[in-house]
């Protein structure tokens, strides 16, 4: 992942009819979220603080988080930032192939058209 930072309180929201995935550090956050205009607003406070991703792997299966519309915010965000496959290590040979040369030309002399000797 992209950041090492940790959380503790994960959820969704409801903003202008479009809900997404929130993190906080704590439950302030669903103030901040209200006085933004967010509605809709369902948030948890987990144990013990960890990632973004792993977060919201667990709220998927919370009771809480089992309306379509968390549903389908919390299956996006897991689409979107599922973790890449590490790429495939290059091959021995990362140069492109040698282009093959144009043939020789032949050099053109000025008694060319004399008779042969």
């Amino acid at each position: 992942m992209a950041t090492d930072k940790l959380f503790k309180v994960f959820g969704v929201s409801n903003l202008n009819g479009e809900y997404k995935v929130r993190f906080a550090n704590d439950m302030l956050r669903s103030k901040v979220l209200t006085k933004s205009g967010h509605t809709d607003i369902e948030l948890v406070e987990l144990s013990e603080a960890i990632t973004k991703y792993e977060g919201i792997k667990v709220i998927a299966s919370l009771p809480e988080f089992a309306n379509a519309h968390a549903q389908s915010a919390i299956a996006e965000y897991l689409d979107e930032k599922a973790p890449k496959a590490p790429a495939k290590a290059p091959t021995k040979s990362t140069k492109a192939p040698a282009k093959a040369k144009a043939p020789a030309k032949a050099k053109v002399t000025e008694d060319e058209d004399a008779p042969f000797a």
